[in-house]
């Protein structure tokens, strides 16, 4: 017996030795430098998953990062507060940046950060609403300058109607639930955490119509370009802080899971069913570019812009620190 204790007393001490020297040969990459305040602008939903397991693991702040995150209701109100210069990083659905690039706004998107087809058109049965033939003449309510407005053009279009067809509200985000719960308008396209709150509150005098038609929606994380330009080195951090996000969810996935639970007040049911709706990856690749220039013409075709000739997104894409901290993400053909 006291010879197997000191078998295992020598294995632990080498063991211990072996990482010692390996601990001080590598030691943790962590930034030593001075730290940076960014105010961030995010919408509460999973997509915005790798910031908020960024913040909650501390990895914006060894990487010398004091990170300020402010929720909105919708990607066209964080854009916003971008341009006004309350945020200096804003994560948004790629419509509203699309618009933005048809007004010439000198913004630039520097990573996606997610798939997402979490969006549903929610009609009351109560008011003829059971299938998509039955949405002609009824009122369905949008937070307009959303990516909500092109899936329920699109979706009508792909089954021979037009917007003109339905009368469109618009109504806010946060208004939604009660917007069709109180019989305000017929139907409304909404995202979580609000589609839960519908199932519960009407149940089964609801019909869940997807709208996005497997036609993914992009989150992704944009700045202004003179604020860009003069933080590169800030904007590496950043995406280094969320790489490590990214890395921490594909091996932690039941933790990482429970921060983005706690984060948004979700169940433990709804959080695997809105697991199931998003990936969660960095990257910037040329179907991002596909995706904007389609609802790009989109918004032409249906007089959304005065303007005639789609953007060059190309012109809107800050590739720079993405290639530094993940090349092999980045495969945008220009």
């Amino acid at each position: 017996m006291k010879k197997i204790v000191a078998v295992i007393a020598v294995t632990v001490a080498v063991v211990l030795l072996g990482f010692s020297l390996w601990y001080f040969a590598n030691p943790p990459d962590t930034y030593t430098g001075k730290m940076e305040s960014i105010n961030i602008g995010t919408v509460p939903t999973a997509a915005s998953a790798l910031i908020y397991i960024a913040q909650d693991q501390h990895f914006f702040a060894a990487n010398g990062l004091d990170v300020n995150i402010k929720d909105y209701n919708t990607g066209a109100a964080t854009t916003e507060a971008l341009l006004k210069g309350e945020t200096d990083i804003a994560w948004v659905a790629e419509f509203p940046f699309v618009r933005r690039a048809f007004t010439k706004e000198e913004i630039s998107i520097i990573t996606v950060v997610g798939r997402f087809s979490e969006q549903y058109l929610f009609g009351r049965k109560d008011r003829g609403i059971n299938t998509i033939a039955d949405l002609k003449g009824k009122k369905i309510g949008i937070p307009r300058n959303t990516i909500a407005e092109f899936y329920l053009g699109r979706f009508l279009e792909l089954h021979g109607m037009t917007a003109q067809d339905v009368t469109v509200v618009d109504i806010p985000a946060q208004e939604s639930v009660d917007a069709i719960v109180s019989g305000r308008v017929d139907g409304v396209i909404v995202w979580e955490p609000y589609s839960s709150k519908i199932r519960v509150q009407l149940a089964d005098k609801v019909v869940a119509l997807p709208v996005q038609n497997n036609q993914p929606g992009y989150g992704v994380v944009a700045g202004r370009n003179n604020w860009i330009a003069d933080h590169p080195e800030v904007v590496n951090r950043f995406l280094k802080s969320l790489a490590q996000a990214e890395d921490y969810l594909i091996r932690n996935p039941a933790q990482a899971k429970t921060i983005v639970r706690k984060q948004l007040n979700y169940d433990d049911i709804f959080t695997e069913i809105i697991w199931s709706e998003n990936q969660f990856s960095l990257s910037l690749d040329q179907s991002l570019i596909l995706a904007m220039e389609d609802e790009a013409r989109w918004m032409i075709k249906n007089n959304l812009t005065t303007e005639k000739a789609v953007p060059n997104f190309l012109d809107y894409i800050y590739v720079d620190g993405l290639k530094a901290i993940k090349p092999g993400s980045v495969n945008i053909i220009r």
